[in-house]
């Protein structure tokens, strides 16, 4: 009885102190004290129904048994809650071992990551240092391309002054040249419009000299510039310049009025050679000075040859009588007048020549030569002088004189390599055409060996 008790007693006991995990660990040995305790109990059930004397104890056996089975019942309950907690638990522990799987991984990630964060980290510092340095860089290039933006701007501004000065000082030179060409235009127009006036008077002032009779009115229809009567004949001197700065007709020109002085040249007295008087800048776009028509010759000179021409006439004069000359004398005379009037014309074309190779260095020198010392050589060319000596009336020129003067001449040119000699100068010369309709192959050549 007592044991059956104890079993019991146990029983509970054990139940009172089982905890949470005894009752999910050690739940066998709550069921094996159970089976023990369930198996008293019948033997006491079985007891208590043989004994009446043991009804209120029975009762009481009855009533603990209810509740035992109750707490039978109960624990049946928290056995079956207990079981599915252990499956929960087996769960939670599969899962744990998943999760600790993941841990791991996750670990394992988090290290790699950590590594990867810290390599960023460190590519992060660098960049930013990298970033620091580029911003510093960026902000000093924005200073420098502002400097450089304002230095471009001031050099702009300096060009564009350059350039504007340039271009003003271009318009100046070229309207100073424009100038000088217009002014030399009107020089030349003043000089062809005075032409008629420089050539009266140069001609009297000859005649003056030369005890030559000026004839200021003619017997004799029409009205030539001038006339002089050598050798009771009446030369005609007329003075012809260039109507405006274009000579390309010029030539033409001059053809009209030879053909023109036919009104003089049929009149009675008048030698059958008449003179055009043209200015000596004009030459060099001549190449005819000679118009031989049907009853008369027509001759184109310079003022500058008047003097000899006029001179070689009246040394015809003083062979009046020439029928009472020797045929040695009226040749002599011929080829004397012959030379003269040879070399008349090679002086003009030599000295038409040196025209316009002067034309030409002038030109040169305005277009070539620095401003400054374009400047410089204008101020000396204003200040430099030439006074040619002066040809007075009562003094005789010399021969002897000039050949000593051209003796010293010569001598000093020899000093300084210049060639001088006349047979080279007149071998040179010769090869010289007078005339277009001659032929010259080597005429440019030629030219260039003598000038």
């Amino acid at each position: 009885m007592d044991s059956n008790f104890d079993r019991i007693k146990q029983l509970f006991e054990s139940l009172k102190n089982t905890g949470f995990l005894d009752r999910l660990f050690g739940w066998s040995k709550i069921k094996n004290l159970t089976i023990d305790a369930s198996a008293d109990l019948q033997k006491l059930i079985s007891k208590v129904e043989s004994s009446t004397q043991l009804d209120n104890s029975l009762s009481i056996e009855r009533s603990n048994n209810k509740n035992l089975n109750d707490t039978v019942t109960r624990l049946t309950t928290e056995v079956q809650v207990l079981k599915e907690s252990n499956k929960q638990i087996e769960s939670l522990q599969k899962e744990k071992v998943t999760l600790d799987e993941s841990k791991r991984s996750i670990t394992n990630r988090y290290v790699e990551l950590s590594s990867e964060v810290a390599s960023l980290k460190q590519r992060l510092e660098l960049t930013d240092r990298e970033l620091q340095k580029t911003i510093q860089q960026n902000t000093q290039l924005l200073k420098d391309e502002d400097f450089r933006k304002q230095d471009h701007a001031k050099a702009v501004d300096s060009l564009k002054n350059i350039q504007d000065r340039i271009q003003n000082d271009r318009n100046r030179e070229l309207q100073e040249r424009k100038d000088a060409e217009i002014n030399r235009i009107h020089k030349l127009r003043e000089t062809w419009t005075a032409h008629q006036e420089n050539v009266k008077n140069t001609i009297k002032s000859i005649c003056s000299r030369h005890t030559i009779e000026y004839v200021e009115k003619v017997p004799f229809k029409g009205e030539p510039d001038n006339t002089l009567k050598i050798s009771n004949e009446f030369v005609i001197f007329d003075a012809k310049s260039p109507a405006g700065d274009d000579l390309s007709n010029f030539r033409n020109y001059l053809k009209n009025q030879a053909e023109s002085a036919k009104k003089y040249a049929k009149e009675q007295d008048v030698k059958k050679d008449i003179f055009l008087v043209v200015p000596s800048n004009t030459l060099e776009n001549l190449d005819q000075f000679v118009f031989r028509l049907a009853d008369y010759d027509v001759f184109v000179i310079s003022i500058d040859s008047l003097e000899p021409v006029i001179l070689s006439l009246q040394k015809i004069e003083e062979y009046e009588f020439a029928e009472q000359m020797s045929p040695e004398e009226r040749e002599n005379i011929c080829r004397v007048l012959g030379k003269f009037v040879h070399l008349s014309k090679r002086r003009i074309q030599i000295d038409g020549f040196f025209t316009k190779q002067f034309f030409e260095l002038v030109y040169r020198s305005e277009a070539d030569l620095p401003k400054d010392i374009l400047e410089k050589v204008s101020e000396f060319e204003k200040a430099e002088k030439i006074n040619p000596p002066i040809e007075r009336r009562a003094k005789h020129i010399s021969a002897k004189e000039l050949e000593q003067e051209t003796s010293a001449l010569k001598s000093e040119a020899s000093a300084k390599g210049i060639v001088t000699e006349d047979s080279v100068l007149s071998n040179r010369l010769n090869k010289l055409p007078l005339y277009s309709t001659e032929s010259y192959p080597e005429k440019k050549d030629d030219q260039a060996e003598l000038f």
